[in-house]
Formats: C-alpha cells, structure tokens, sequence
C-alpha cells in the first residue's frame, strides 16, 4: 500500500507555496497524483442579508469568490507546470455553510490531504473547516505542516501517540505506509490507565501488529509532567528529533474542543513538526 492519490486544498494566497511544495516532494517522492483543489469561499451566507435584498448582491458576492478561485488557480498551475510530476488542478465555489461537503467530496477519494497549519497569525476560518472537513466528512488522514513546510528528513524517525483510542489506531492505520518505510518509529504513551486494557504490557498488541507489517517499533511510557498531553508530545518528539507525529484527531467532539480546548486543537497550534492526523 502507498499514497498514490494525493490532495492539497488552497483557500488563501498566503498558504500556497508550503502545501503545494509538499505535495510536489511526496507526490515524486511516490510516484503518486496531486490534485490542487483552488477554492473561492463566500463568507455572506444569503440569510445574512435583509429581506428582499436584490439577486445581483448575492451574485456580486459568488463572483468575487469565484475570481479569486481562478486567480488561485492560475497560480497553481504555473508553479506545477515547470514539474516532472502527475498532477490537475481545479477552481470551485463555495459558501462557507457548503465547504465541508464540498472538501469532503473530495477528499474522500485521496490516499492523503496535505493542508497548512490552519492556526496561527494571518490564518482565516477557511483553513481550520477545511482541514476537519476532510477528517469528518472526507474520513481522509490529513498531514498538517509546520510553518517551516515539510522537513527533508520526513518519515525517517516518527513518533506515534497512543492511548488505545480509535483515532489513534485508524491514524495508525493510514500512516502504515510512512512507518513501514521509517527508520524508526516511537510509540509514545503518556501516563498509560494502571487498570486499562493494556495495563500489563503497553503497547505490546499495538507493536506486534505493526511489526507483522516490517515496521521496527519501539515503546516510550513517559509521565505526563505539563499541562497538556499535547506539550509532553511535542517536547518527546523534539528531543527524540522526530521528523513527524502521527496522532488520532478528535476523540472529544469539535465543538467541545473548540470552546474547552482538546490535544487535537492544541497540537494543530504548537506543533513544529508534520502531524498526520485521522479519525
């Protein structure tokens, strides 16, 4: 098994150059396709105008996003067509309640969804409902990069966070291809329940499993000495100098994490390295 059907979303002419230099890296790196989605989004849902206002306003509105969709576009294609690789581009409109059936739809068919950070200084809304419309409706694992892009050494040491969730292990599951091609993978747990299912041997069913597969896995069982579960995360990889985290995404629901915080909200804000996320 290998990612042969890549897929980046752009949203904002900020964002182009880090996801669409990523996709060009693992797309060659693969031998797989990229396909750039270029998306216009409409932020002026019809119900937000007064009663009776006239149909060119809400053309006006649709014609702009989708100026700014072809405009994405034509960028894109520029930068793809001085590239050895297998690639297409699209442009679509949306307004803002359509996107996540509309990144959904398409994300759907990809092996993978490479997407920025979508926190962070300058960032809009579009960038976070598209990264989760992707794991939600999409049921695709996403990467998520760093500010810094993609690493040159991705894959080759990769820490994995595990904590006998579903998320995790369907994150597990689609990140195979990376880990059996890793020179080293870490499983991670922090702070593992004295009465849970693994109590005796953390870890253990989780390493056979990938190891049937060739994938040379280690175990870490490390305290949860911060805050959050994110921050021990992130400072084990920087120390172990992991090129990438592989992580279940939101075992609480989106709304809980978005008013109360979570490790998927928070990891999305501080990581420095590649997170491949699926739930």
């Amino acid at each position: 098994m290998a990612y042969k059907s890549l897929m980046t979303f752009v949203t904002d002419p900020a964002t182009v150059t880090p996801a669409l230099e990523a996709g060009i890296s693992l797309a060659r790196r693969g031998d797989a396709h990229l396909d750039v989605c270029c998306l216009g989004v409409d932020h002026t849902q019809p119900g937000y105008f007064y009663a009776g206002a006239p149909a060119m306003i809400y053309q006006e509105t649709l014609d702009r996003a989708r100026a700014e969709a072809e405009a994405l576009e034509a960028a894109v294609r520029k930068r793809l067509e001085r590239e050895d690789i297998r690639w297409g581009t699209e442009s679509a409109v949306a307004q803002i309640g359509g996107l996540a059936s509309l990144v959904g739809l398409r994300a759907r068919f990809s092996d993978l969804v490479i997407q920025p950070k979508p926190y962070g200084e300058g960032r809009s809304p579009d960038a976070e409902a598209v990264v989760e419309a992707a794991l939600f409706e999409g049921q695709a694992p996403v990467l998520v990069l760093p500010e810094g892009g993609l690493p040159a050494t991705l894959g080759k040491r990769i820490a994995v966070a595990w904590n006998q969730s579903d998320e995790a292990l369907a994150a597990i599951r689609r990140a195979l291809p990376m880990l059996k091609a890793a020179d080293q993978v870490d499983i991670v747990i922090v702070d593992p329940p004295s009465q849970g299912p693994e109590r005796s041997d953390p870890g253990g069913m989780l390493t056979q499993m990938l190891a049937r597969h060739g994938v040379r896995a280690e175990v870490s069982v490390i305290a949860k000495t911060l805050p959050r579960v994110s921050d021990v995360l992130c400072r084990h990889a920087r120390e172990h100098d992991a090129d990438m985290l592989v992580m279940g995404a939101y075992g609480h629901s989106r709304f809980r994490e978005a008013i109360l915080g979570g490790a998927t909200r928070h990891m999305l804000e501080i990581a420095s390295v590649p997170v491949l996320m699926a739930h």
